[in-house]
This record gives C-alpha cells, structure tokens and sequence, in this order.
C-alpha cells in the first residue's frame, strides 16, 4: 500500500492535499465562534389559497447576536420551480416586473423566473403595509434591538397549485445585506406557524410553511478587512497603530480617488463624485486605509480596579453607522464594574465562559456614529474589577484578543507590537541626597589629585 502511494509523483500529492484542504476552509468558513447558532431565517408561511395559487406572508428574522442588515439593506431572491408568477404584493416590491406579454386584463406584478425583492421605504401608504415592513430593508441584531429584529412581506402567488401536494418549494434562495456574504440553505417543509391571536385564547396556523438558513461569511462578504485596532496604556508611552495596509493600501497613482486626504480642498467633490449612491467607502488616507479603527487604551491604575477607554473612528466620508456595535473579548469581562455611555451586554458563547461583551450606544445619544470628520467618532470608558489570582499588566493581558465591529473580525496589531510593561523603572533621586552626592564627588576628586 505504501509503495503503491509513492508512485504518484509530487505534483498530483499537493494538488490532492490543496483540495483537501480548500474543500475543509470552504465549509468551515461562515462559523463564527463567538456566535455559532447566528444565522438568517428566512419564514414562507402559505396562509389561504387562491383560485390559482396562494397568499404566503415571507419573514426574514435576524437570529444574530450582534450583526444586523444596514442600509439599503436587504435582497431577497429565488428561482420558482414551476411558472409561478407573483399577482401582487404588500410590504415589498419585487425589483423587476420580467415579460407579462402572455397575460391580457389583468397583469401580474412580477413575471420572473427568478424575482428579486427588496422592503418598502419608511413612509409607505398604510394600504401597501403589513407588520414588520417598511423600513428600508434595515434590520437590527436579535440582542441590540430584538423588537425589529424581523422584517415580513406578503405576496399573492399564481399558477402554483392550490394544495400542499401541488405547491412547489422555490429553489436558489439569495440573500444580499446589501452586498454579498450570505449563503442559503435549501428550503425545507417544517410543521406548519401557529399564531396565538391578542388575547391568546384562540390560536391559528398556516396552511404550510418552509423554511431557509442563510449564514454569513466575512470572507464572501468583502475581500479585505472593514476595521481594524490600535493600542495604547499609561506605563508605555508607545502607541501601536493599526498594522498598516491593514484594510489595503494607499494606490492613488494607479486607483484615483481610493482616498481622500482629510483637508483636501476636493473633498467635497470626491464625496459626491462617481460612487457616491453605491455605498462604496470613500476613506480617509491613512497608513491602515481602514474605514472604523477601534482604539483601546489602558487608561488607570487603582489598588482593586483598573479602567480601560474606547474610542471608535470612522474614516469613510460616505457612511454614517447607525446602530453601531461592538463586540470585544477580553477575560476580565466577567468581573466588568461599570461602563459609562454605552449599553452592554454580556455575550457566553462557550457555555460558562463570560468574557465577551457586546457594547453599542445609547439611543438618541450616541447609536449613530457619523461619517468622517470631527464629529465621527464615538467613546466611553469602563471600569474593571481586579481578579487577583489572574489580573496581571504583563505580556499585554490588558488588551483585548478579538474586536469586531458590526459583525465584522477587526485586525489586531501583532502581539509583539504590543505595549508591554517597563521590567524595571529607574529610581527617582530625591533632593536630600543631592549633598551626599555632592559630597563624594568632592571626596573622589580630592583623592585623584593627591595621587
């Protein structure tokens, strides 16, 4: 058997070992760790039949903890199985109305194979509106604002069947939030919804429901990183900067225009120039090209309590981040005293492991972190109590080991960059042993002259 292995030449090994280990990055890639069971569920409950088809009310509910869909949020596609068409809609609009050349009277809101739709826009006439609609496609994360972490459409599908043995599943799900990064499952029959009415006393259920899973990947999400971590603390007067290039590098002489320097006098014509409707980030030039950088800086030393400040920046003149959120890790985390203008909430991915947190603004105060310039950064401090048996400054224990900022995996410096605590500090020499020193260089200095 062994021979019979070394008879393949080299070349044919490495590439079946790179396969292999492409096959396990590919699968293990959208696991977030310190939020495994995250995901997208995306609900189709079948609610009453038609003379052609049904009515199904569609909802998106967000089950992860800490990354919400931002503006101009959601995208949600699929491929039908049979020549279903979409005959209308509340609470959503598919994008493009497709060839409904076949249909005379009435003509069907949508006539695609693969209809693409996207929510409402706040202030909507209140006879296109269901519950959970309307907002832009913005949907908040299930822990910073769990009473909009959903979002519903309802759409009248024809030519579908009008049984549960005559009704096709669609096929392809896509999610976009807004851009790519979710990948969807297939979709399954599960036991049909059931809806407990206002007074709970009567309870109603769907005629059939299926459901998809759709979990996020940073990686498919974009290319490079989104943010990225700087360091500072009272005992080193070393600051560690972002690493650079960290989010890519400055390349305005080959790419015009991939940053922006903060006094430029075209600074408003870069803002509003090609790209501005995409949501595409336009940064300010730095050595990191980030567009947030999240500075932690070890600020105090008390006998039983020590006190850390955050500060996040936002670089990119094109977004402002509303409902921002941070999620950090950091051991000392279980024995958090207090924290001053942010909200928090204690996250334990790994069972009795508390040293996660998540933190995000106060509302109407600072859950809206503006785009570059003066006002684009947010901070706060927090005050930490003292573990004796594993508090330490040495070998950079006081800064955190994971930062994420909407979800997204920041860069942290090198752990050799960080600041670490002086060995040894010089002794400072008080004015009462000025004479004495005086007094012995004297004393020497005789002594070499009568030699």
């Amino acid at each position: 058997m062994i021979e019979y292995a070394l008879k393949f030449p080299p070349f044919a090994i490495s590439l079946g070992l790179f396969l292999l280990f492409s096959s396990l990055t590919s699968t293990t890639e959208a696991y977030d760790s310190l939020d495994p069971n995250g995901n997208i569920t995306i609900k189709w409950d079948v609610m009453q039949w038609t003379p052609d088809g049904y009515v199904a009310v569609v909802t998106i509910y967000n089950f992860q903890q800490y990354r919400h869909i931002q503006a101009p949020g959601w995208t949600l596609g699929w491929t039908w199985a049979k020549k279903e068409v979409i005959w209308s809609m509340v609470g959503g609009q598919a994008t493009e109305q497709g060839d409904c050349s076949k249909f005379k009277g009435n003509i069907p809101h949508c006539c695609k194979k693969d209809p693409t739709v996207v929510d409402l826009l706040p202030g909507t006439p209140y006879n296109m509106q269901i519950a959970n609609c309307c907002k832009g496609g913005v949907i908040s994360s299930w822990v910073q604002d769990p009473a909009n972490s959903a979002s519903s459409f309802q759409l009248s599908v024809g030519r579908a069947g009008t049984s549960n043995k005559t009704v096709r599943v669609p096929k392809n799900f896509t999610l976009s939030a807004p851009g790519p990064g979710y990948t969807c499952g297939v979709a399954k029959i599960v036991k049909p919804t059931q809806f407990v009415s206002q007074d709970g006393r009567r309870t109603t259920q769907a005629l059939m429901t299926w459901n998809v899973t759709c979990t996020y990947s940073q990686f498919l999400a974009q290319k490079t990183p989104t943010c990225c971590v700087s360091l500072s603390s009272f005992y080193n007067d070393t600051i560690v900067n972002c690493p650079t290039c960290a989010c890519g590098c400055q390349n305005n002489m080959t790419h015009p225009g991939s940053c922006v320097e903060g006094d430029s006098p075209y600074l408003a014509s870069a803002i509003n120039g090609p790209g501005k409707n995409s949501f595409t980030p336009l940064v300010q030039c730095t050595s990191h090209m980030c567009p947030i950088r999240v500075h932690w800086h070890v600020k105090l030393n008390y006998k039983e309590y020590w006190r850390v400040k955050i500060a996040i920046t936002n670089f990119n003149y094109r977004m402002n981040y509303t409902q921002w959120n941070l999620v950090v890790q950091h051991p000392n985390f279980d024995n958090l005293t207090q924290i001053f203008s942010f909200n928090y909430k204690s996250l334990i991915p790994y069972g009795t492991i508390n040293d996660t947190a998540m933190l995000w603004g106060v509302k109407y105060y600072n859950d809206l972190l503006m785009e570059a310039g003066p006002y684009g950064n947010v901070q706060s401090e927090l005050l930490f109590r003292k573990d004796q048996s594993a508090f330490t400054f040495q070998k950079g224990w006081a800064f955190p080991r994971r930062v994420y900022f909407n979800g997204d995996n920041c860069v942290m410096p090198p752990p050799d960059a960080y600041p670490w605590l002086p060995n040894t500090s010089p002794r400072l020499i008080g004015p009462s042993f000025l004479p004495i020193i005086a007094f012995w260089a004297i004393f020497t200095f005789l002594i070499f002259i009568c030699v």
